[in-house]
């Protein structure tokens, strides 16, 4: 359990990768604020190479957990039938999507997480045609496999970070790392997404481990 808390503002969390029915509703009762499922078929959390037909009913009223469609390079009809066949309220985009597509999702009233790699530099010019057209940006580590890697970037890039549109902090972040996340307060960084870190196999979450996590998100936010 990690047990400081930090002076930093309130923390959305998103779990990222999930596949397992058994697995869903465990990490369910902890109320992460975005679940995400990988609709990507090279990635070995594709959420198809599964029976999950159990997705396909709503969720019930009182859970609070959004459901996040994770995309790379996805055509547009092909992102929206898949948000209607498993009711997703957000789509994340991971590949070389354009401001177009984002504003035509939000125009459908998704909300829209546009994610950007990041190594050992970044450009963030190339975020302003997208501002208007998105609710988060997410920056995660900077991999042909367009994230899910563990690997986590230099953070120090984020200094340059020169928008007021927030964003969720990706890439590796782990129960040891995720106190350095007061490193960032004077930026817009809204939250965290984790995945590998957290994982038993892949798409199957150590819910000991997102317990903790859990735990010191809410210490976070009931200051």
């Amino acid at each position: 359990m990690i047990k400081d808390k930090q002076n930093i503002k309130t923390v959305s969390w998103k779990v990222c990768g999930m596949r397992d029915q058994k697995n869903i509703y465990d990490v369910l009762t902890l109320e992460p604020d975005y679940m995400g499922f990988i609709m990507y078929p090279p990635s070995s959390r594709f959420i198809e190479r599964e029976d999950v037909s159990f997705l396909e009913e709503k969720w019930s009223n009182d859970i609070q957990t959004k459901r996040v469609g994770v995309f790379v390079n996805e055509e547009k009809q092909t992102i929206l039938d898949f948000a209607k066949k498993y009711h997703f309220d957000v789509i994340q985009l991971h590949g070389k999507e354009t401001p177009e597509l984002c504003q035509s999702l939000k125009e459908k009233g998704f909300e829209v997480f546009k994610v950007f790699g990041i190594k050992d530099e970044f450009n963030f010019e190339v975020l302003k045609p997208y501002e208007a057209f998105v609710d988060y940006f997410l920056f995660d580590t900077k991999s042909p496999k367009h994230g899910g890697t563990g690997e986590t970037f230099d953070w120090g890039v984020l200094e340059q970070y020169n928008s007021t549109k927030p964003f969720l902090l990706s890439g590796g972040l782990s129960l040891e790392n995720i106190k350095n996340i007061r490193k960032l307060d004077h930026l817009p960084c809204k939250g965290i997404d984790v995945n590998s870190k957290f994982e038993i196999s892949p798409a199957l979450k150590d819910v000991e481990q997102l317990t903790s996590l859990s735990e010191w998100v809410k210490s976070i936010n009931d200051k």
